[in-house]
């Protein structure tokens, strides 16, 4: 208990500009001023791949210290060290900050949780609050037969877990080919007056991670807000693919509801989008900030053009298998 204090303290002392504290095992954010103030982000990180412990905390920085929102970012943690590591799927410390929280955005992939973790994401999604999935979390869990919750599970049948059910799809294929061609988001026009699109042309988001495949039509209540364009390359000036990759396109972002078995219906934002590369990019950072105040109810106070100014030195890690920064602790995010 007197090493977390201290802990607290020292951070809280190196960061009194944003008034944000850290467990040794993951990082608060406190919320200055800003609409956001008094609403809770709980964000999930936890992928092999695509960098999510190094995009989560940047996302937390930009909705606190722009917007207001206190947010909470956790880890998946090698739980001898201490230490941030992906490549651990069945640890992911804090999941109790989701009992109080406003909302949930998760970045996981193929996660095999423990029941007692487990259980405040299945408590916190069945209860009817919102969620926002990026990037993997259409394929979140990846549990043990053994596991209370197998219905999460990313092939769980008949409703393909929880990403099928609950964000709209479940893992299918990469679209676009991995590495070798990004993704440009183009608005699908009869969504453009969406308040998650607002301040958003076509054009304005690009990523270099590539297009997912869905099943289309997506399922019922889905509703596409971006369509991902297969560009040949890996720069946003290159130009689209030809042929049948890009028609029709795949949505990359979409909203839709989920029904918990509280009987109460979320509001539910998913992006196929959401590297840690791809935060690079002002048009996404916009749509995930905007997806924010739209899933907790605040679509009216989304400004006209969203501030999502970058929050200190934000240089990403590639993604990549076992490409993560090795002996980083969550207090090292919270500078």
């Amino acid at each position: 208990m007197l090493r977390r204090i201290i802990c607290c303290l020292v951070i809280s002392l190196s960061l009194s500009s944003m008034g944000a504290c850290a467990d040794p095992q993951w990082v608060v954010y406190e919320g200055l001023e800003g609409s956001g103030h008094g609403k809770h982000v709980v964000l999930v990180s936890g992928d092999e791949e695509y960098r999510s412990e190094e995009a989560l905390p940047q996302l937390g920085k930009i909705l606190a210290t722009r917007h207001g929102f206190k947010c909470t970012v956790l880890f998946a943690i090698n739980p001898d060290s201490g230490e941030i590591d992906p490549n651990r799927n069945n640890n992911i410390p804090g999941l109790e900050a989701l009992d109080n929280a406003d909302l949930m955005v998760i970045a996981t992939r193929f996660r095999d949780l423990p029941d007692d973790q487990m259980k405040h994401i299945v408590d916190y999604v069945e209860s009817g609050k919102p969620v926002i999935g990026l990037r993997t979390a259409t394929h979140a869990f990846n549990l043990s037969k053994s596991s209370s919750y197998t219905k999460y599970h990313w092939q769980h049948n008949p409703t393909q877990g929880f990403g099928r059910a609950v964000l709209g799809e479940t893992w299918i294929n990469h679209h676009g080919h991995h590495g070798r061609q990004s993704t440009l988001g183009l608005v699908d026009e009869s969504q453009a007056s969406h308040p998650i699109l607002r301040g958003i042309k076509s054009g304005d988001i690009w990523g270099p991670s590539d297009v997912y495949e869905v099943r289309l039509p997506l399922p019922e209540g889905c509703v596409p807000l971006v369509m991902g364009q297969v560009l040949t390359g890996m720069k946003p000036e290159d130009p689209p693919l030809e042929g049948e990759k890009n028609n029709p396109m795949m949505p990359v972002a979409w909203t839709k509801t989920y029904t918990g078995e509280s009987g109460k219906s979320a509001r539910v934002f998913t992006t196929t989008m959401g590297a840690a590369t791809d935060l690079q990019n002002e048009g996404l950072r916009r749509l995930l900030v905007n997806a924010t105040y739209w899933a907790v109810g605040l679509e009216d106070k989304i400004p006209e053009k969203s501030n999502v100014e970058l929050v200190g030195d934000y240089q990403p890690s590639a993604f990549s298998f076992g490409g993560f920064k090795k002996g980083v602790t969550p207090a090292a995010h919270a500078q």
